[in-house]
């Protein structure tokens, strides 16, 4: 008989190894981590590699839901104008009141006015997609989790849609704010048309184009490698959150809000995970045939 595999060379019985604290392997570099041990589940999710034709029809669908639902909100529009002047009251009460000013400088310019309703139309779904694109090809391991930050983000923004319906500062009648799309007849009204009745008017709060836009910037700044490129992810958030309140589209509380729903996100994806999005593993790359 051979010897016993349970003892030490010097005689000793080993200890067997701790199954409670599983290794996780970092991908490339070869070094393994502990996973860590208060996790919302019983195991550690690991990250998968995910799959293209998956990802299209769950990102689809998901919209088209949110968009279903959200349009769903009854548009209470005496309460909606009523909380919108409560929050205009406040934060003129905080001396923060800058919407106004800024709505009013900002319309003066023609050409920055323009610009920053198309900004406002059209960048809130590119930008997000692009870094969602970048997320999927270069780094797939983080890819999911950072993903599911975005829909957790996304979903408990109806929440408040439902909770506290609030009408943007550009349709509080009688207190001088500008309309800049009405005004410059820029495409991407959501008051005049058709499109007035597919949107719903009163789903200011909180606002989701800072929501996406921060989720956006940190994605980029903790991942991306030319400080170039994390520099314009640092101003993106900073840019939207200029366009949204010049545009007369949603107070600077809204923006608060926005950023309280992402960080409920990436809390509760760490509880899924178990550690910060941004330090998953990578997944090593596919065996070449």
């Amino acid at each position: 008989m051979g010897e016993p595999t349970s003892k030490t060379m010097n005689g000793r019985c080993a200890a067997p190894p701790d199954s409670t604290a599983p290794i996780a392997t970092e991908g490339a570099t070869g070094l393994t981590r502990k996973a860590p041990r208060h996790t919302l589940l019983r195991r550690v999710r690991t990250p998968r590699r995910p799959r293209l034709w998956f990802e299209i029809l769950l990102i689809g669908v998901s919209y088209w839901l949110y968009s279903q639902i959200r349009n769903e909100v009854p548009e209470q529009r005496v309460t909606a104008l009523g909380h919108a002047h409560s929050v205009w009251s406040f934060e003129r009460h905080l001396g923060l009141g800058l919407e106004h000013a800024v709505n009013h400088g900002v319309n003066s310019v023609t050409w920055l006015i323009v610009g920053m309703n198309y900004y406002y139309a059209t960048l809130h779904f590119v930008i997000t997609i692009g870094v969602l694109v970048w997320l999927y090809v270069a780094h797939p391991g983080r890819y999911g989790a950072a993903r599911l930050v975005l829909f957790t983000t996304t979903w408990l923004a109806l929440v408040g849609f439902w909770l506290y319906p609030l009408a943007p500062p550009r349709l509080m009648t009688g207190l001088g704010f500008i309309d800049t799309v009405k005004v410059h007849g820029t495409w991407g009204s959501l008051s005049d048309g058709s499109l007035s009745d597919v949107s719903n008017q009163y789903a200011a709060m909180p606002s989701m184009h800072i929501g996406w836009s921060l989720w956006c910037g940190i994605t980029v700044v903790s991942l991306a490698k030319p400080l170039w490129v994390r520099i314009l992810g640092t101003l993106y958030p900073v840019l939207t959150l200029t366009v949204i309140v010049a545009t007369g589209n949603h107070f600077w509380l809204d923006a608060v809000g926005g950023a309280v729903c992402l960080a409920l996100g990436y809390a509760v994806v760490y509880l899924v995970y178990g550690r910060w999005v941004y330090r998953l593993p990578r997944l090593p790359e596919p065996a070449r045939t």
